[in-house]
């Protein structure tokens, strides 16, 4: 073979390996079969008004597809974000934004030690397996997201939200992503206050 057809055999297979880690077809099921449920759902939430402020209580079972499992064991990471949000209702007017507070987890395989990291800023963490990282990141039993408001906490709620954020991604993997539910995680619920 000369030259140029071994570049463009390297390069057409390049384009597979990206269809693959896409999924363009490795983990297809026919037409008629049941897919599995992957995706978010929630446990539980609830936001209470303390003296800390208000503090938001949450729990999320995450069932990721097995392309984003295949990603994450290939090494590529992936970013989830958690975003509360507090509102006074407001009869007149648009409610109005009292506080928000954002958390970003990014969870990635390290293939040389065999070890799953979780990390949020600047702390991180090891795990052993997929199953204890997402464990440590699916809930949360006092998260402040805001100061204390003033009036009833009937007044008040908190808008919730918990997806993966797929801009975090590598570009390639952007590409295609769009009709894809099971890479588009996104939980979004709206919680009374109470005291």
């Amino acid at each position: 073979m000369r030259r140029r057809d071994l570049l463009a055999c390297s390069a057409s297979a390049a384009l597979a390996c990206v269809a693959l880690a896409v999924g363009g077809g490795a983990h297809a099921t026919p037409a008629g079969a049941a897919t599995p449920r992957t995706g978010l759902s929630l446990i539980a939430l609830s936001a209470r008004r303390d003296d800390d402020g208000v503090v938001l209580n949450y729990d999320v079972l995450i069932d990721l597809s097995d392309d984003l499992k295949d990603a994450l064991e290939r090494g590529i990471s992936v970013v989830f974000v958690v975003d509360a949000a507090v509102f006074r209702r407001r009869w007149y007017w648009t409610d109005r934004a009292l506080g928000r507070a954002v958390r970003r987890w990014r969870l990635a395989y390290q293939p040389l030690t065999r070890q799953w990291r979780l990390s949020i800023g600047a702390f991180t963490r090891q795990y052993a397996s997929l199953d204890e990282a997402l464990d440590a990141l699916r809930r949360s039993p006092r998260w402040r997201v805001a100061d204390r408001p003033r009036g009833d906490a009937d007044d008040h709620y908190v808008e919730f939200r918990f997806r993966l954020d797929t801009d975090e991604l590598p570009r390639p993997l952007q590409i295609g992503l769009g009709g894809r539910a099971n890479w588009n995680l996104e939980l979004e619920r709206q919680v009374d206050l109470s005291d």
